[in-house]
């Protein structure tokens, strides 16, 4: 799901509103509001499985809505503006799946592009505006189906905690136990996380990365464990 966020060339996403991936009718998004009605907002015409699911909060998109559709090896995304019309901005991505966020103006080369992780491989991803594919960086984790890099966050200024969600999965080799997994702030910059750091964790027992980017090149820091048992899913949230 994605919290409403304006378009400052004057679209409007409209306030406490939630856009969350739809499997439905329609199959796409679809916008809840503060009292909970649900409404159809955009269709998505990509084959294959809608996961990922982000605002641009920096403008190299538009301010859209963007969303990844997987199928097979390559991920289609597309940008959703706020009367529901859709722009594809690639169809031949390389496979991600999870959690997406579009990266600060502090993120060096790959600043505003959108930023998404590969649970197969290992790797991180950016798909630029244009739709281009570079290689952010390789995590170093674990990775294969249901073990690799899976959510993603980036990191604020000032004190926060970090939220993970771990869904209960019998029968997995990380079944997990249906709890919100926690790190505050304060131990991720112990050791080693920065404001602006992505922070990537992995499906299999939430091993957590950070990676900072320049101009040239990224550096990837190993900041976390959950616990071996966990089976994370979906976004990090950071709250205050």
């Amino acid at each position: 799901m994605a919290l409403a966020a304006a378009d400052r060339r004057g679209c409007s996403f409209g306030a406490d509103a939630v856009y969350a991936i739809s499997f439905g009718n329609p199959r796409g998004v679809v916008a809840i509001d503060a009292g909970g009605a649900v409404r159809p907002f955009a269709t998505i015409a990509a084959p294959g499985l809608i996961d990922g699911i982000a605002f641009d909060d920096t403008g190299r998109f538009g301010y859209r809505l963007l969303v990844a559709t997987t199928s097979g090896k390559r991920t289609a995304v597309d940008a959703i503006d706020c009367h529901g019309a859709v722009s594809v901005v690639t169809t031949k991505a390389h496979r991600v799946e999870g959690g997406i966020a579009v990266a600060p103006a502090t993120f060096g080369r790959f600043a505003g592009d959108l930023i998404a992780p590969d649970e197969l491989g290992g790797g991180v991803w950016a798909v630029t505006p244009g739709g281009g594919n570079p290689l952010v960086a390789r995590s170093g984790l674990p990775h294969g189906s249901d073990t690799g890099v899976e959510s993603e966050a980036f990191l604020p200024r000032g004190r926060f905690c970090a939220l993970l969600a771990d869904r209960l999965t019998p029968g997995n080799p990380h079944p997990g136990d249906n709890v919100v997994l926690r790190v505050r702030s304060a131990a991720l910059v112990a050791a080693g996380a920065r404001a602006g750091d992505l922070l990537v964790a992995t499906e299999g027992g939430a091993r957590t990365d950070a990676v900072s980017c320049g101009a040239t090149s990224c550096v990837v820091r190993h900041v976390a464990d959950g616990p071996s048992i966990a089976h994370p899913e979906g976004h990090i949230a950071i709250v205050r």
